[in-house]
């Protein structure tokens, strides 16, 4: 029998390489702020050596002194067995916090996007049911026909924020971009409602 077998194959993983990169950077990586251009594209191409759609997202530096540092699919639901397996390998460093997908956000920040700035206090919702899943359809200020793509675009971001990557993926199904001037607005609500709402309308 070759000696080579005897050599567990997760010791070469794309997880396990990337990781060592990580461990051997995290001084630097936790000062990002001092290179951020220059940091931010080595991690990405570290990052992508594992699966090309992976990205991430640096926390603040929590009460215990760890940073976050956020695992994401981008949005597609396909890479996420890729983000799992990249957390499930993740190194013990007091230093970081890891968490895998985008996590919800307790403060919803505004969102430019495409030298457009969208505040949260413009968008609302309204909630479906959609078979097993929940339908949305999210109205936003200034959306019209000849813009709505870029407005989807800014209507998943604020998803994210409001609800997790991982719930917007795995328990949304159809969304709607709608102005304030659709004829579902009616009962629509500010999108800081959304959490609560979702997840007592997903109980049910």
């Amino acid at each position: 029998m070759s000696i080579f077998s005897f050599i567990n194959p997760l010791h070469f993983s794309p997880q396990k390489k990337f990781w060592k990169w990580f461990v051997k950077h995290r001084k630097v990586l936790f000062e990002f702020e001092k290179d951020r251009e220059n940091i931010f594209d080595n991690l990405a191409a570290e990052m992508n050596k594992v699966h090309p759609a992976l990205t991430f997202e640096f926390g603040p530096i929590l009460k215990n002194r760890a940073r976050e540092f956020v695992i994401s699919a981008g949005g597609i639901k396909e890479v996420f067995p890729f983000v799992q397996a990249l957390y499930d390998a993740a190194p013990n460093l007091p230093e970081w916090s890891f968490i895998k997908f985008r996590p919800r956000r307790k403060f919803i920040n505004d969102i430019k996007f495409d030298r457009i700035l969208i505040k949260v206090s413009d968008v609302y919702y309204r909630i479906f049911k959609d078979q097993d899943k929940v339908g949305l359809i999210m109205f936003i200020e200034g959306c019209n026909n000849a813009n709505k793509d870029i407005y989807r675009n800014i209507g998943y971001l604020f998803l994210d924020d409001a609800l997790g990557e991982y719930d917007v993926e795995m328990k949304v199904g159809f969304i709607e971009i709608e102005s304030k001037e659709s004829k579902y607005f009616g009962e629509a609500q500010p999108l800081l409602n959304l959490a609560q709402h979702f997840d007592e309308y997903y109980e049910l």
